[in-house]
């Protein structure tokens, strides 16, 4: 018996089932346009914090302070939730929309309400908003 268009099927039947779940995911392409890319939010105060998004599903940043964060993240409809490990947040998750104009960016808020900017920019930004 000949195995290969057995394998061949599977590999096709793979990709439609991936490409299924991302129409059904509305975040996930929105998801796809941060990797290698920086999510700065902007705070009243002119500090921000740095993110960014890795395609296995893991997450690192800088906060406003400059101190290193890591996490996981997830999609939940149109939104990015992360979860933070490091420092250990207990297991909270928040969840944010990213912007449909990476470029203009969007006014938001943080976990604690406080007003953001959220904006998308090009490269792994460390210095400044980039």
């Amino acid at each position: 018996m000949n195995k290969a268009p057995l394998t061949v099927s599977a590999l096709v039947l793979a990709l439609c089932a991936a490409r299924a779940s991302q129409a059904a995911d509305p975040a996930a392409s929105k998801v796809a346009a941060t990797f290698g890319n920086t999510v700065i939010s902007t705070y009243p105060d002119g500090r921000s914090q740095k993110i960014w998004l890795n395609q296995d599903g893991t997450w690192t940043g800088l906060s406003r302070r400059g101190k290193p964060l890591a996490g996981t993240w997830s999609t939940r409809a149109d939104k990015v939730c992360l979860k933070q490990t490091h420092p250990p947040m207990f297991g909270l998750s928040f969840c944010q929309a990213l912007p449909d104009d990476p470029s203009k960016g969007m006014d938001s808020r943080d976990f604690l309400g406080t007003p953001i900017h959220l904006k998308l920019v090009k490269g792994h930004v460390t210095k400044g908003e980039g």
